[in-house]
């Protein structure tokens, strides 16, 4: 099967996904009470699934759906301040044909990049469970399954680190004991003809602290431009 069908497919999949109950309500109650900047907003309110180029050979794997970006938007990355950095940096190094995204139609394409997230719905406190976790483990497998292109995958933070390498030894059997989590560091997967770039998410909590700063995150971006330039 093409990728196009096979992507239409799973996409549904996810849209009604409803095995985490405490993430359906949770998701449900955060698009009813909605917050005041964004009353006016119908908000999505459902699982999220990845979005970009299916011929791509950057994917990025993000940890979730922010509670009033992406749940409300209906896009991942789009519509919060995590999402104005990634789209910052994709188009600063070719990867997007915009620098900013705030809307699900806003005309924002990706370049030979895909992006998704270990988890699909917006978790209470940015904190889904680990059975949340095995639950939405099963699209990402067939995300690596469909997107056949993938040169370079990028982790953003731990969660995403640690769940993306599960789900590589799943298909796999990656041996993972010579990676570790690190912001800036790349991996060659051994016998995968991959390479796995590691940072620290762009979350609020990490950039205004200093922890991530700008320099350290746009480096990462252009370390990635260069691999994928040099594998033609």
């Amino acid at each position: 099967m093409e990728p196009e069908p096979e992507i239409s497919m799973l996409v549904q999949e996810i849209i009604n996904c409803k095995l985490c109950p405490r993430l359906v309500e949770y998701r449900a109650e955060v698009a009813r009470k909605k917050v005041r900047r964004f009353r006016d907003f119908e908000y999505w309110g459902r699982p999220l699934p990845g979005f970009g180029d299916l011929n791509a050979r950057l994917l990025i794997v993000g940890l979730a759906p922010a509670a009033h970006g992406g749940n409300r938007t209906g896009r991942m990355f789009t519509g919060d301040s995590s999402g104005d950095w990634l789209i910052k940096a994709l188009y600063e190094t070719g990867f997007a044909n915009q620098p900013v995204s705030r809307y699900k139609d806003d005309g924002l394409k990706l370049i030979d990049c895909y992006v998704t997230a270990v988890a699909r719905c917006a978790p209470p406190k940015n904190k889904p469970l680990r059975s949340e976790l095995i639950n939405c483990q099963r699209y990402l497998i067939r995300e690596f399954e469909i997107l056949r292109n993938i040169k370079a995958i990028l982790t953003l933070g731990r969660i995403s680190f640690d769940w993306t390498l599960r789900a590589l030894n799943i298909l796999y059997g990656l041996d993972r004991r010579y990676i570790h989590f690190r912001h800036g560091v790349a991996y060659d997967l051994r016998g995968l003809g991959k390479r796995l770039f590691v940072s620290y998410h762009p979350s609020r909590q990490n950039t205004q602290t200093g922890r991530l700063t700008w320099d350290m995150w746009i480096k990462v971006f252009r370390s990635i431009r260069s691999y994928l330039d040099g594998v033609g």
